[in-house]
C-alpha cells in the first residue's frame, strides 16, 4: 500500500518537491558554512594583525618592551638568528625556548592540542615579533553552526514533505470525489453528475468537461432507447397487420380471399423491408463505414428526380438546377436527393422546386415545397429517427420517420450538412451543403 502511495501523483509530487528542496538546502548550507568559515577566519586574522601592530608599537628598541609581563597571550620576540629573545608567560610555559614559525603569511599550528593562528611582524632592529592567537572560539562557532544546520536541514525537509503531501492531497481531494462518483455511474445512472469544485481551476474544468461528457452519453443513451422503442414499434406494425389478416383468413376463409391476403402481405412486407434497409443504412452511417468515393454530377441526380416526380404527376420546378460536381457515393447521394424530394411531395399542396447551385467551394442543393412548413423550434428534431411532427407525417401519409435522418446521415458522411428553413411559398426548404469536387 505504501509503495502504491509513493507511485501516485501525490507521492511523486511530494518526493520531487522534497528532493529539489533538499538539493537547494544542501547547496545553501555548504555555501553558507564555507562563507562563514572564511569570514570568521579572516576576522581572526585581522584581529591578530591589529593586536600585533599594537604590540610592535609598544616595543622599545631591542629591549623586551614589556613582552615578558604579558598574560593570556602567546607572544615571542625572535632574533635574527632564530632564538627567542623575549616571550610572554603563556608562551614560555607552553613552548619554552622553542620559537614560533616566522612567515610573511599567517600560519596555523597546534600548540598543546590547541589550534592557533600565527602572525609575525619585522621590527627595526632586525628582530621579529610573533603572535599566536587561539582558534578554538572559531572552531566552536563553526561547530555550533554545523550542528544547527544538521538539525535544521532535515527538519525543513520534513516540513516541506509533510506540507507538500497535505497540500497535494487537499488539491486532489476533488479528483477522488470525482473518481468515486464516476465509479458509481452505470448505464442506469447516466443522469447523475460529478461534483464541480468552486475553485475555478483545472480540476473544476475537468469536472465540467466530465459532466458535459455525461450529458452527451445520457442524451445518446436516451436517444438509443427511444430509437429501439420506435424501431420495435415500426417493425411490429407490419408484422401485426400480416398476422391479423392471416388469422382472419384462417378463421373465416369466406370473408377474405387469397388475392387480398397476398396483396396485404406484399405491401406490408415491402414496408417491413424498407424499414429494415433504412435501419441497416443508418447503422452503417453511424459506424462511419467508408463508402465509394468518386466524382458525382449532382445536376444529373437532381434532373432525374425532377423527371421522376413529373412522371408521377407532380408540378416540379427544376429551373434552379446548375451544373455541379462533388466527390462521394453516387448511390447514397441519389438517395439523399430522393428522400428530400419524396418528403417535399408528401407535404406540398402542389408545388415543389429542386435546385443545385455551386458557389465558392461548395454546392447547395435545395428542395422546397408550398406546404405548412416546419416550426422553428422543431427544425432540429425532425432529423431525429422516427420523429413525426403531426398527422401529416403519419404512416398513412407515407414514410417511417427515417427518411430525413438518413438524408442528414448521408450529408454528414459526404462532409456536408443538411438544414431546413422557410421556402419562398411559406413551406419547408431543405438545404444540403456539400464541398465542391475537383
Amino acid at each position: 500500500m505504501a509503495r502504491r502511495s509513493w507511485r501516485s501523483v501525490r507521492g511523486r509530487t511530494t518526493l520531487g518537491a522534497t528532493v529539489v528542496v533538499a538539493v537547494a538546502l544542501l547547496i545553501g548550507a555548504f555555501s553558507f558554512y564555507g562563507v562563514l568559515s572564511a569570514s570568521i577566519h579572516g576576522s581572526t586574522e585581522r584581529a591578530a594583525e591589529q593586536r600585533l601592530d599594537e604590540l610592535a608599537e609598544r616595543s622599545d628598541g631591542p629591549g623586551r618592551g614589556g613582552i615578558d609581563s604579558l598574560e593570556d597571550e602567546f607572544v615571542q620576540l625572535v632574533g635574527p638568528d632564530g632564538s627567542v629573545r623575549a616571550a610572554s608567560e603563556d608562551a614560555r610555559e607552553a613552548l619554552g625556548s622553542a620559537a614560533l614559525p616566522v612567515s610573511d603569511d599567517p600560519q596555523t599550528l597546534t600548540v598543546d592540542g590547541e589550534r592557533m593562528l600565527v602572525v609575525s611582524d619585522d621590527l627595526d632592529d632586525d628582530q621579529t615579533l610573533v603572535l599566536a592567537v587561539s582558534m578554538d572560539d572559531d572552531a566552536e562557532t563553526l561547530t555550533t553552526v554545523a550542528t544547527l544546520l544538521a538539525i535544521a536541514v532535515p527538519l525543513l525537509l520534513l516540513l516541506v514533505a509533510v506540507t507538500t503531501w497535505l497540500v497535494v492531497g487537499r488539491a486532489l481531494r476533488p479528483v477522488e470525489r470525482i473518481r468515486e462518483k464516476v465509479d458509481g455511474i452505470t448505464a442506469e445512472r447516466l443522469h447523475q453528475r460529478v461534483p464541480v469544485p468552486e475553485t475555478a481551476d483545472e480540476i473544476a474544468a475537468l469536472a465540467t468537461t466530465m459532466n458535459g461528457m455525461l450529458d452527451r452519453l445520457d442524451a445518446a443513451a436516451t436517444a438509443q432507447r427511444r430509437f429501439v422503442s420506435d424501431a420495435s414499434h415500426e417493425l411490429r406494425s407490419p408484422l401485426a397487420t400480416i398476422r391479423q389478416h392471416a388469422e382472419l383468413a384462417q378463421a373465416h376463409p369466406d370473408v377474405t380471399s387469397i388475392g387480398e391476403l397476398a396483396e396485404v402481405v406484399s405491401e406490408e412486407g415491402l414496408r417491413l423491408q424498407g424499414i429494415v434497409e433504412s435501419l441497416l443504412l443508418l447503422a452503417r452511417l453511424d459506424e462511419g463505414a467508408s463508402t465509394h468515393d468518386e466524382a458525382v454530377d449532382l445536376d444529373d441526380i437532381a434532373l432525374g428526380e425532377v423527371r421522376r416526380l413529373r412522371a408521377a404527376g407532380f408540378d416540379v420546378d427544376g429551373s434552379g438546377i446548375r451544373a455541379a460536381r462533388v466527390n462521394g457515393d453516387p448511390r447514397l447521394l441519389g438517395q439523399l436527393v430522393r428522400n428530400l424530394a419524396d418528403n417535399a411531395v408528401r407535404h406540398s399542396r402542389g408545388r415543389v422546386a429542386i435546385g443545385v447551385t455551386p458557389s465558392g467551394g461548395h454546392v447547395f442543393v435545395t428542395v422546397e415545397d408550398d406546404g405548412t412548413g416546419v416550426p422553428a423550434e422543431e427544425r432540429e428534431r425532425i432529423f431525429e429517427r422516427f420523429v413525426r411532427l403531426d398527422d401529416a407525417r403519419s404512416r398513412d401519409a407515407g414514410g417511417s420517420g427515417l427518411g430525413l435522418a438518413i438524408a442528414r446521415g448521408i450529408a454528414s458522411s459526404a462532409r456536408g450538412t443538411l438544414a431546413v428553413d422557410d421556402s419562398r411559398w411559406g413551406g419547408a426548404r431543405f438545404v444540403v451543403t456539400l464541398p465542391l469536387g475537383a
